[in-house]
């Protein structure tokens, strides 16, 4: 899963830009920006930033002044599901978009400016998975991972692989790796022969109140304390942590509902 980073040491690793196609930002809208900001600070140590606002009110989490996410206030007359969006780099957003739309995708905002953050559209695959798109310009993305309270891993959770996996190629040029397994449907998209994110079809199993959705892991330290903590902080556990090929993992919730996963890598 992981190893789409890279390993990284005790201070993290700093990325100075991201090849077209790699996950390089995630972003949350909410309802309440002020008590989502506290949860993540005291979940992650997260400080916090403003701007830009070309979506309404907007801050940048940090971790020793590195950016790693950003959380948006959703207009009140938008009632639109709370959900961490992965941003999927472009040299290009608005060619990007073009593509998405002739691949069966479709484009709910933008192409559009964030100031000299750089440009951004937002989309969803053919089975109404939401994603990002991010053209760097002054904002280079999360530019520290391998550390707990960083972004660590992005997965696609649908109904199969075969029926979006082609769509991801095409727009971003990845290139797959299917996991061989009879009861396994997974497949990791690869830039440049590395990892960067996962598409895992679960069939029946997907949630049927959620559709299709990407799912972001973040780093944690201990993952059956940060689930803990999660609870304390009025998040919701998902279910138990549990041990997998990658580490240790956790299902959860923020306060508002948005899922999120904790993963306390080998060391």
């Amino acid at each position: 899963m992981t190893e789409a980073r890279g390993s990284a040491g005790l201070n993290g690793t700093a990325h100075a830009r991201h090849a077209p196609g790699t996950p390089c930002w995630v972003s949350l809208m909410v309802h309440g920006l002020t008590a989502t900001q506290e949860f993540y600070s005291e979940l992650f140590g997260w400080e916090f930033q403003p701007g830009p606002h070309q979506l309404g009110p907007y801050v940048r989490a940090l971790l020793d002044g590195r950016e790693v996410a950003g959380i948006g206030q959703l207009p009140p007359d938008r009632h639109l599901p709370v959900a961490w969006t992965p941003y999927l780099a472009s040299d290009d957003v608005d060619a990007s978009a073009e593509t998405v739309r002739l691949c069966g995708g479709t484009i709910g905002v933008g192409p559009l400016d964030a100031a000299d953050a750089g440009r951004l559209a937002i989309g969803s695959d053919p089975s109404g998975a939401v994603f990002g798109i991010w053209q760097v310009a002054a904002h280079q993305g999360t530019n520290l991972t391998g550390v707990p309270g960083t972004p660590a891993w992005n997965e696609l959770l649908t109904f199969e692989t075969a029926g979006v996996v082609k769509f991801y190629e095409t727009v971003f040029g990845y290139t797959r790796e299917a996991k061989v397994s009879a009861d396994l449907d997974y497949v990791t998209l690869n830039i440049g022969g590395r990892p960067v994110a996962g598409i895992h079809g679960m069939g029946t199993a997907l949630p049927r109140d959620r559709g299709p959705h990407w799912v972001t892991y973040f780093e944690v330290a201990d993952a059956d304390a940060a689930l803990a903590l999660v609870v304390d902080l009025g998040g919701h556990a998902l279910g138990p942590a549990h041990d997998s090929a990658h580490g240790r993992v956790a299902d959860v919730a923020d306060p508002e509902g948005a899922r999120f996963a904790l993963i306390e890598q080998p060391r």
